[in-house]
Order: structure tokens, then sequence, then C-alpha cells
């Protein structure tokens, strides 16, 4: 390794380092989830476990040797691939932890929530009825509902794309605490979400896909009885309802992406039609929506201000090679 300090100054030497760092939050949290595995009755099926790992680790390895490539180095093909795979690690990690969470089994709040949103004056019921009856406006909201995936492959191409590269790292810092929040806050306050608590019942809505919801119903029960136990991360739900992750989700989306310009007006029409479906493809309550909004500007908040504190770091202490010290290959 070279030890060659790079200008402290560079956009891609700060960037590299705090990718670097990012890779000790991710090994915080897997430590946690190996840790919870230990202490519980838990499982992970193996063939799951495997393909995760082999895609990180393709990812992640082709960032590291091109970092590492006095030749072929280029930035953007280092924090594309390592930004996805840190953020695609992130989930793996973290979506398991939500059912070792879930199981704690600590009293429901369902009742406490539905009260929060009664007292801002908030009628689901009548929103869920207001969007069933025009099938156009629930297509819009079902197919913005299911974005949470693909962001986190497209941001960083578009990021790298215009050299933002400490807004990569900055964002998947940003995702990383936003989901370390939500699964803590959601084990602490479980619930299971509106349409059970009001009587409502989810197949007689005609237009909206409410399938996240009854992957819901289907997991968080047997979690908190102590019956389901071998998860396959092939097929992990969504099993957080208070605070929302898809509602933190789309304001770490919208923000990420917001310094592009010309993209700003899809991002806000994608990620604000990912937060009007929120309560109701996904069963959520207002306050969820609400609060996953404030932990997502918390993150952001933390994040950067974490990404200025590496910025002063003296790159030869955190660094294994100079970023910009070698011009690529023509």
């Amino acid at each position: 390794m070279s030890g060659s300090p790079c200008s402290a100054t560079d956009p891609a030497d700060a960037a590299w380092r705090f990718f670097l760092f990012n890779w000790l939050l991710i090994g915080a949290m897997a430590t946690v989830l190996a840790l919870g595995i230990v202490a519980t009755n838990f499982s992970i099926e193996l063939t799951g476990l495997a393909i995760s790992i082999g895609y990180v680790g393709i990812y992640g390895g082709f960032a590291h040797a091109n970092a590492l490539s006095l030749s072929r180095r280029d930035p953007q093909v280092m924090f594309v691939l390592g930004g996805i795979a840190q953020v695609v690690l992130i989930t793996a990690i973290m979506a398991p932890l939500t059912y070792v969470a879930a199981a704690m089994d600590l009293p429901l709040r369902d009742a406490n929530l539905l009260a929060i949103d009664r007292a801002l004056g908030f009628d689901w019921a009548a929103y869920v009825r207001f969007v069933d009856d025009r099938p156009l406006l629930a297509a819009i909201l079902n197919c913005g509902y299911t974005m949470i995936r693909w962001p986190i492959f497209a941001i960083p191409v578009v990021l790298a794309a215009r050299g933002d590269f400490r807004r990569i790292e900055e964002f998947t810092c940003a995702f990383g605490l936003a989901l370390i929040a939500t699964t803590v806050i959601s084990a602490l306050v479980p619930a299971i979400g509106v349409y059970q608590q009001i009587g409502f019942d989810p197949g007689t809505v005609r237009h909206l896909d409410v399938q996240a919801y009854l992957d819901q119903l289907r997991d968080l029960p047997p979690t908190r009885a102590g019956v389901l136990r071998h998860l396959s991360l092939l097929n992990l739900g969504g099993i957080v309802t208070f605070p929302s992750f898809h509602a933190a989700s789309a304001v770490l989306y919208i923000w990420a992406l917001w310094s592009a310009r010309w993209i700003r007006p899809l991002a806000l029409f994608a990620f604000g039609a990912m937060l009007a479906a929120t309560p109701i493809n996904g069963g959520h309550y207002l306050i969820d929506v609400l609060a996953g909004a404030a932990i997502a500007v918390l993150s952001v908040v933390a994040a950067c201000r974490i990404g200025r504190m590496i910025g002063h770091w003296r790159t030869d202490r955190f660094v294994p090679v100079p970023i910009t010290a070698v011009v690529p290959a023509e």
C-alpha cells in the first residue's frame, strides 16, 4: 500500500475515506446481527445468505481492486460499485435484524398510534376509499410504493456521473443510520398496522395493492409469538410499522438526487408517490410516515456532519492509496 497522502481538499479522496468509514459502520451492524442470532434461536437460510455475500463481494471487490490499480483507477467505478455493494449489504443485514427486534414482543401500540392520527385529524379510511375509487391514482401509488428498491442502484450511478462522490457516501451512511433508528424504535413501539386496528378488511379494496401489509401480517405475529425463527433473506417482508422506513427512504432519495437539477421533477413525483402510498399500501398510520420522514432528516444531518469530520482526517492514516495520484489510462 502506498503511504503517499492525497490532497486533503480532493473530493474523491475525502469520499474514499468516508467509504472506508461506512465499512466500519456496516461491520458494527453485522456484529450486532451475529450477536442477536447467537443470543436467540433465530437462524438464517444459507442460500440467500450466500447469494447476498457473493453479490456484495463481487461489487465491493471490484471497487477496491479498481482503487488499488495504478493503471485503471477510476473514481466512478469505485464509488458506483462500492456504493451499491454497501447499501445492498446494509439491507441484507438490517432486514433480519428487524425480525430479531420484533421478537422482543413488547405490547403493541396500535391504539396509541391511531389516537395520534385522530388527534391530527387524519381520516385513514376516507383516504383509502378516495384512492381506491380512482384506478389511475391507485395505479400510480401502487407503482410509487414499489420504488423503494431501485434507487439504491440508480443513486450511485447518477451521483457518480456528476462527480458527487461524497454525496454517495453521505447517502449510504444516512441510509444505514435511518435503518438502525427505525429498527430500534420499532422494537420499542411495535405495531401491526392500521387495517387491523380499525377493522378494515384489506380484501375489500379493488385497485390498491396491499400485499406489503399482508406480508407483514404473515410474518410479524409468528415472529412475536416465537414461531417464525428461520429467516430467508430472499423472502423477508417489511415488518416495521412505526416509524415507516418507506417514508424515510422517500425523503432520503429526494435529498440524494436533489443536486441533479434535471432529475428533480422525476424524483419529486416518484418519491412523493411513495410517501402518499405508504399509509394505504403498507397499512401505516400517518404518524408512522411523519416519524419516518423526521428520522431521514436527522440521519442526513448526522451523515453530513460525519462527512465533514472525516474530511479533516489525515489522509495517510486512513486511505490505503492516493485516489487521484495517478491519472487513469486513456
